[in-house]
């Protein structure tokens, strides 16, 4: 395997053997039924596992011998982020390696041909769940930084590596947003910063951010032979939130910029998941729960959105019989002495906190700067041509 250089001062390019980079690659394989995220289904990674090889791997190079610096960042019991540090002679220069995790998406065994949880090797070619996304990288950045302490180049800048946890939609409190605010990667801001996940084989120079949202609708149950003594929450849950949507769409158009990045999607708003009150098919439902995601491109603010759309909730609530109904038995309030519920209530929660959201802002590299030129340099190199995306 052969890494083209992109760090001051290294002159010759890194090798290092494929048998070594496979053999570290199984022992992190093996551990992929255990690293399994999808917390739905039950599945809660143990990234202390995989972390452990890495640990292992590079331990005659930590300690009082060095030459690299290795932290366990654990902020949940079992399931450690791990930094690794090569020092430059540059204080005030860096370039960080980000994004490399040590979880993994499920997999079913019967539909694969292989083992999963096994490394298969078939020629050229590894499978494996993990092999890459991103269990591979893991392997990939930790050899590097081994050679890196095996030669010892003299570099200008502190290379630092970062292998994460719960990357895979664990929620936050465990992976890079903990990192992030507990400051232990401040250093970053002193040069650039690649994030290697999956295995796209162009520069990704931009990404959408990803905002959570639930929106609960409140009716009133009654018996669906008189409609018009109800308030249909799934009714009034689709008409509300598609009204939003198109509020959305009318305020984060897409952006001229986009284009320049080569965004494939522009901004979006959309439901993914929709709950209702457990009944009889004979009662209109009193409740409604619509969840989904917006992906916001990086050219617009986290904070916009979410005071705009708590605006736009407010007004509906006030404005809830301005909203479509459906057909001519269907409505959002009601009237009559007899009537305990009068008006249909919509309710929206966030996904996260507006501080904790900014943390899964989208991104825009700077295509101007000198990392973005030898990515895409050393992308020709392999490649031979580069073709960032967003």
């Amino acid at each position: 395997v052969n890494i083209v250089s992109i760090m001051a001062g290294l002159e010759k390019d890194i090798v290092f053997e494929s048998k070594t980079f496979v053999g570290l690659l199984e022992k992190l394989i093996s551990e992929s039924k255990y690293v399994q995220n999808q917390e739905a289904q039950g599945l809660i990674p143990q990234e202390v596992k995989t972390a452990g090889h890495v640990i292992d791997f590079l331990k005659p190079h930590t300690g009082k011998d060095g030459p690299l610096v290795l932290e366990v960042l654990e902020y949940v019991k079992g399931r450690p982020n791990i930094k690794i540090s090569y020092k430059g002679t540059d204080p005030k220069a860096t370039i960080g390696i980000v994004g490399c995790h040590l979880d993994v998406v499920p997999a079913n065994p019967e539909k694969w041909k292989v083992d999963p949880f096994k490394l298969t090797i078939e020629g050229d070619k590894l499978y494996g769940r993990g092999t890459t996304d991103c269990l591979g990288h893991v392997a990939l950045v930790t050899q590097l930084m081994a050679t890196l302490a095996e030669k010892k180049p003299k570099l200008n800048r502190t290379v630092v590596a970062l292998f994460i946890a719960s990357e895979e939609g664990g929620g936050p409190g465990v992976g890079v947003d903990m990192v992030v605010k507990n400051n232990k990667i401040e250093e970053l801001h002193n040069g650039p910063v690649y994030w290697v996940d999956s295995a796209d084989s162009q520069p990704c120079v931009g990404t959408a951010g990803s905002i959570r949202w639930h929106l609960k609708f409140h009716g009133r149950l009654f018996h669906s032979g008189l409609p018009h003594k109800g308030i249909n929450a799934l009714e009034l849950g689709m008409e509300a939130t598609k009204e939003l949507q198109e509020r959305f769409y009318k305020n984060f158009p897409p952006h001229k910029d986009e284009e320049k990045y080569k965004f494939m999607c522009p901004s979006t708003m959309k439901p993914t998941q929709m709950e209702c009150g457990k009944g009889s098919l004979n009662q209109i439902p009193p409740y409604c729960v619509i969840s989904g995601d917006i992906r916001l491109t990086p050219f617009y603010d986290v904070k916009d959105v979410y005071d705009k759309m708590e605006a736009w909730v407010k007004d509906l609530n006030e404005n809830i019989d301005q909203l479509p109904t459906r057909g001519p038995m269907s409505k959002y309030t009601l009237e009559g002495e007899d009537i305990d519920i009068k008006r249909g209530k919509i309710e929206l929660e966030w996904g996260a906190k507006l501080d904790d959201a900014r943390d899964m802002e989208g991104i825009a590299c700077n295509m101007e700067s000198k990392g973005f030129a030898a990515l895409c340099k050393a992308t020709e190199a392999v490649k031979g041509k580069a073709v960032p995306y967003a």
